[in-house]
């Protein structure tokens, strides 16, 4: 495989960037050089990996066999795939497969239930539901419930754990807690009002719950909690990690704060000496394609640590 040549300058890792996918280039262009492309945000339905991920659609509406079934290719994730890429918001196909689930999973607490006989919902999968259904713009009434729920679990240390209401927990997770406040964050962004004020004081309260652990270490013993927490995998899927977290607080427009210098310093070092950062893990399981392959550089974390350090006005090199 041929290499990327060194790149020197930043200018040269935005045209590396701006080889690729056309869901890349519209995020780059938007997010990295503050330019919105609406006609290369259009293209992400016709061509590319968000043409690929629509043409595995079936005619009742699902990917996969069902709503989570298998998992990385089922209708939750690739749905969720399709708003990473940032595909338009309006596509019809996309908000009926949303509507469907909603007339159909909704469980007795309000939630959406993952497979259909478990009466308990799983405040993960809710969070990243409420995600992705705000973004593709879902009317309010049908999020009420989902909002509802995800309200009464949250936990004293002010985040979120998906064992809350099944088996019990004494400590929030990281993991559920990035999930629920992306979809709080795409909620308020698109103006929805149901309880919105108490849902930004749970995100507020739960940013302060991943700052106290520093992102990734032990809020006891400062101790990294697991240091696959610190690996670089996209897409992220339900796992929570260092980059996705930095992102989330980017695009909630939090300011720096010095509890997130630790992981900061970890994105940084990561810099190959090419300027690029890599794909270091991959979550198993089946999937529709791969859009990059671990070990290799990945345009989708060089664009991510790139915003991310825009943002909190750190420089690659350190």
């Amino acid at each position: 495989m041929k290499e990327l040549p060194e790149f020197d300058h930043e200018e040269t890792v935005i045209t590396w960037l701006l080889q690729g996918d056309v869901a890349i280039q519209y995020q780059v262009y938007r997010d990295l050089l503050g330019v919105v492309k609406p006609e290369l945000r259009e293209r992400i339905a016709r061509e590319g990996w968000g043409a690929q991920f629509l043409s595995f659609r079936h005619k009742d509406g699902h990917w996969g066999e069902r709503f989570y079934q298998p998992k990385w290719i089922s209708t939750h994730y690739t749905v969720l795939d399709l708003k990473n890429l940032a595909i338009a918001p309006d596509n019809e196909l996309i908000r009926q497969s949303i509507h469907q689930v909603i007339h159909k999973l909704k469980g007795p607490d309000g939630g959406i239930l993952p497979i259909g006989r478990e009466q308990k919902c799983d405040l993960c999968i809710n969070g990243m539901f409420l995600n992705y259904a705000a973004y593709f713009l879902i009317e309010e009434e049908y999020l009420e419930s989902i909002v509802d729920f995800l309200l009464s679990e949250q936990m004293k240390d002010g985040g979120f754990n998906c064992y809350s209401n099944r088996i019990g927990a004494t400590h929030s997770s990281l993991h559920t807690t990035i999930s629920v406040v992306e979809g709080i964050l795409e909620y308020a962004r698109n103006d929805y009002r149901y309880r919105l004020a108490e849902l930004e004081t749970a995100a507020h309260q739960s940013q302060e719950f991943m700052l106290q652990h520093r992102l990734f270490r032990s809020d006891h013993t400062g101790k990294i909690i697991d240091k696959k927490m610190l690996m670089l995998s996209y897409p992220s899927r339900w796992k929570y990690d260092i980059l996705r977290a930095l992102d989330y607080f980017q695009m909630a427009g939090v300011p720096y704060d010095p509890r997130l210098q630790d992981a900061l310093d970890v994105l940084i070092n990561k810099r190959r000496k090419d300027g690029t950062w890599p794909v270091q893990a991959r979550h198993p399981g089946q999937t529709h394609f791969e859009m990059e392959h671990t070990g290799q550089a990945s345009r989708w974390n060089t664009l991510r640590v790139l915003r991310v350090l825009k943002h909190f006005g750190q420089h690659p090199n350190g």
